[in-house]
């Protein structure tokens, strides 16, 4: 904590950046609120009306917060102010999630995550992750990142070959990024929002993150417990797992149940379109044809699909989840003719949101037999997920530097209020367990608030899990430690 303040004591600059983010030079250590925001324009398809209201401006960060004094880079925030002057609960920070996900565009145009009662009483304020979106994101050769290995990996050459590719994308992408690209683990990023928060002229923060976002906040209550006024932590991302067998193995297991809650109701409901149909049988006759290529890409159905991005794409929709649409899919891919064309080379440069995970995580694997008994482990727990969406982080960090932000369990102290963690019991991407054992971790700080249903990300599952977290971001309410909310149907 004395280092954020002896870097802040440095001063937050302002600069003007993009279209529509600007702001202008000031001191983080004056009272009073420091960002003078302008108008967020309509960006690509926007619709402008739904733009409307929010304002953007860009905040000059370290590039390095060990070295405060150092190059900067401009971080993008947007706020939308509270809609009931005089009525001020403070500011709420959104959390991003993802990683990659944009905190700009949620402010912009996506406050539907967030009920009425939230936006008449807070100013909602989020901005883009360094490395990301509008903050200096982390940018690759579009060629060489469509060329990145498949996470199955069969064999001790294909294993060499994802170290030799992850080593030079990582050299690619660092010329393409700049000094940013070295730095973007949420250590960082846990000082850019107190950079926020000093910039605003706020003494403390309530602070709702989702997902990866969770990661974030449970960083920022242990860096910084004094600024924190309140604290949700959605779909809670547990960093204490301490190797790759233990992530990925949660990351599976929390896969393959949702995708057993799929197949539960798929046998009960008569509307849906596998109804009776062996879905397990359909979906291993599936990835078997994906290896061999006969299987379309829904996306661009002229091209083949991969077993790993055919389950990756599986795996995203249990998110909502959306289930009809998922056995519609499945029933058509059954019978799809196998596709014919070859993908393009693409030409440029692309994002890589991924380059975070091995900045905030040791996911180290020490040569392919290690890999292969974890895929042969996977496969006989997790029949059906036995590729979780999160194998790509493992295989991705393959070779790399030990992390700058490594997994360790919370040690959060001096916190003089609770932390509520809102999770779903069948959540395919944070599983429920990784909630509870966040919230051990934060012993009496931690209280879980379970959502009896589905999907990753619980404020929508209904009126009871929205009312609870309000009343406790807008009035301090906490929740009794057992409490929990009824199942909504999905539909």
């Amino acid at each position: 904590m004395k280092f954020g303040q002896r870097a802040l004591a440095g001063g937050v600059v302002l600069s003007v950046a993009t279209a529509g983010l600007v702001a202008l030079p000031v001191s983080a250590t004056a009272a009073g609120p420091q960002i003078r925001w302008s108008d967020c324009k309509p960006e690509g398809k926007d619709d402008p009306e739904v733009v409307k209201g929010s304002q953007c401006a860009t905040l000059q960060v370290p590039v390095d917060w060990r070295n405060p004094d150092g190059p900067t880079f401009g971080l993008a925030v947007a706020r939308r102010p509270e809609k009931e002057p005089g009525d001020r609960a403070g500011v709420l920070l959104w959390g991003p999630g993802g990683p990659g996900d944009s905190g700009v565009d949620r402010v912009r145009t996506g406050m539907d995550r967030f009920s009425r009662t939230l936006q008449d009483r807070f100013d909602v304020v989020s901005f883009d992750p360094r490395g990301i979106a509008r903050s200096n994101p982390v940018k690759c050769s579009a060629a060489l990142l469509a060329e990145q290995p498949s996470p199955i990996l069969k064999s001790q050459a294909d294993f060499d070959a994802t170290v030799r590719y992850n080593r030079a994308l990582a050299a690619d992408c660092r010329r393409n990024t700049g000094p940013v690209y070295d730095h973007i683990d949420t250590w960082q990023t846990v000082r850019d929002v107190d950079a926020v928060r000093a910039a605003l002229g706020e003494p403390t923060i309530s602070f709702h993150g989702s997902s990866y976002g969770t990661l974030l906040g449970a960083q920022y209550a242990e860096t910084y417990p004094d600024r924190v006024r309140a604290m949700v932590l959605e779909s809670v991302v547990d960093h204490s797992a301490a190797s790759a067998r233990s992530f990925v193995d949660a990351q599976a297991a929390a896969a393959q149940d949702s995708f057993d809650e799929f197949v539960a109701w798929c046998d009960a409901a008569t509307t849906c379109a596998l109804h009776r149909r062996d879905i397990s049988a359909l979906w291993a006759d599936l990835l078997d044809r994906a290896d061999d290529g006969k299987v379309p890409d829904p996306r661009n159905p002229d091209l083949p699909i991969t077993p790993y991005w055919l389950s990756f794409n599986v795996f995203r929709m249990l998110y909502g989840p959306q289930w009809p649409a998922l056995a519609d899919l499945l029933k058509k891919l059954d019978t799809s003719a196998p596709p014919t064309g070859r993908p393009p080379v693409p030409t440029g440069l692309a994002s890589h949101t991924l380059a975070v995970f091995c900045q905030d995580w040791n996911l180290s694997v020490r040569n392919y037999r290690e890999y292969a008994r974890m895929l042969t482990r996977l496969a006989r727990n997790n029949p059906d997920m036995r590729y979780p969406g999160q194998l790509m982080a493992v295989s991705t960090c393959l070779g790399m530097p030990a992390a700058d932000n490594p997994q360790h369990r919370l040690k959060v102290r001096d916190l003089d209020r609770p932390v509520l963690l809102a999770n779903a019991i069948h959540d395919p991407a944070t599983g429920y367990n990784w909630a509870r054992s966040v919230a051990r971790q934060l012993g009496w700080n931690g209280v879980l608030l379970t959502y009896e249903g589905w999907g990753h990300g619980s404020y929508d599952g209904g009126p009871c899990m929205q009312n609870t977290i309000d009343a406790y971001l807008v009035s301090l309410d906490v929740p009794r430690r057992d409490t929990s909310c009824p199942a909504v149907p999905p539909v």
